[in-house]
């Protein structure tokens, strides 16, 4: 079979204060996460938010101790899966490619290269595909691809979405039942799942499954825990003048409280490591949200990391990808026909599927309120839960 590589994919993360401003520019040049009407526009856009922004970013990241965990953590997973995959007689190396952060996708990819890796299986640590996560990535490393003739040695295969991995499940369903039974009656806590958000637009007109698979994780993992609890689902990290998925985490906690409910226990769902979504928006902003509004008993599940139950699972998706046809870049970043799709091959201006091609003055109107938006702290910049 050859050398047998494996890739994690994940955002990435500053690890310190001063990394702050270059990754925020990092992520807002990638086209998948603000689109323009105008491509030239992309990079100079996106250096004066993560200039005017820096500051603000920077005193959450304080508040969780200057950075984030998401690189080590990342490590110590690819670590812990290397480790399991030898234990059952694999002996595969795993690459860590982070999306807007060190160690760069391409980073990743010249490591892959250099140690003439034969067979390649490309794992995103996103449970559930949405087009603006394991989408973005898996359209980076196919454009990758296509520039470099040397990678059409590696025979490459795609682990699209896994959320309803039987391991996941079971793992994820153990940190929950740890957590309840440290409440006094467990059987009465609500199970609050807090999934990311993305725009509604995302779903109806993009054709993302990311919101279905949400619905059907957070099902499974209740068959799985098995108990009577009542549970939520709700969105987190919305913001912007346009409608994102609901419910929205913040009013989803309000209502509970004004329905009675007194003891929470936060589900982080969309995320596998502990990073600024569940560490600082999660444990701090909506554990205030919480108890202003009269929720005695706030506690969150912490993110699976290391988990045994959790790498064991992602041992056997490797291996279970390796055995199995190959999954290509094609396959999972090209929706359907019959939906529109993202990002757009023209711009589009308007709130619904029929909104006609941009007017190009109503289209520099509307670039430049989206400027003062995100300038002002009030546009879409907490896409990926960092300021």
């Amino acid at each position: 079979m050859g050398r047998v590589g494996v890739l994690l994919l994940n955002l990435g993360g500053p690890e310190r204060l001063e990394d702050v401003r270059p990754f925020l520019f990092n992520l807002f040049s990638d086209p998948e996460i603000i689109r323009i009407p105008f491509t030239w526009m992309q990079k100079p856009l996106a250096w004066l938010i993560s200039t005017s922004r820096a500051r603000k970013s920077q005193d959450n990241y304080r508040q969780i101790g200057g950075g984030s965990p998401l690189r080590r953590i990342t490590e110590e997973q690819a670590q812990a899966l290397e480790a399991s995959l030898r234990q059952r007689g694999q002996d595969a190396q795993v690459y860590i490619g982070m999306r807007y952060w060190y160690p760069f996708t391409e980073e990743a990819i010249a490591r892959i290269k250099r140690d003439k890796i034969e067979k390649l299986v490309i794992l995103p640590l996103y449970p559930q595909f949405s087009i603006s996560t394991s989408g973005s990535s898996f359209r980076l490393l196919e454009k990758i691809w296509g520039d470099d003739p040397a990678l059409e040695k590696i025979e490459y295969t795609v682990i699209p979405s896994w959320y309803n991995s039987p391991g996941y499940l079971r793992a994820m369903a153990d940190l929950i039942a740890q957590q309840l039974d440290q409440f006094p009656n467990p059987d009465q806590v609500h199970v609050f799942f807090s999934a990311h958000g993305v725009p509604i637009s995302y779903v109806e007109e993009a054709g993302d499954p990311y919101q279905r698979e949400i619905e059907d994780c957070t099902a499974l993992i209740m068959k799985t825990l098995n108990r009577p609890n009542a549970h939520t689902l709700a969105y987190q990290s919305r913001v912007g003048p346009v409608e994102w998925l609901k419910p929205y985490t913040e009013d989803a906690i309000e209502e509970l409280a004004n329905d009675g409910v007194e003891n929470l226990a936060v589900v982080p769902i969309s995320f596998v490591s502990e990073h600024i979504e569940t560490l600082q928006e999660i444990d701090m902003e909506y554990r205030e949200i919480a108890e202003e509004a009269g929720i005695e008993h706030f506690q969150r599940v912490p993110a699976l990391n290391t988990h045994p139950v959790f790498i064991e699972d992602l041992a056997t998706m490797v291996e279970q990808a390796i055995a199995s046809p190959s999954i290509q870049f094609s396959d999972v970043v090209r929706p359907p026909e019959k939906i529109k799709m993202y990002p757009q091959e023209r711009w589009e201006w308007g709130l619904t599927t029929a909104a006609e091609v941009w007017n190009g003055r109503l289209a520099m109107l509307g670039f430049i309120a989206l400027m003062l938006e995100l300038i002002s702290g009030r546009g879409p910049l907490h896409l990926a839960g960092l300021l």
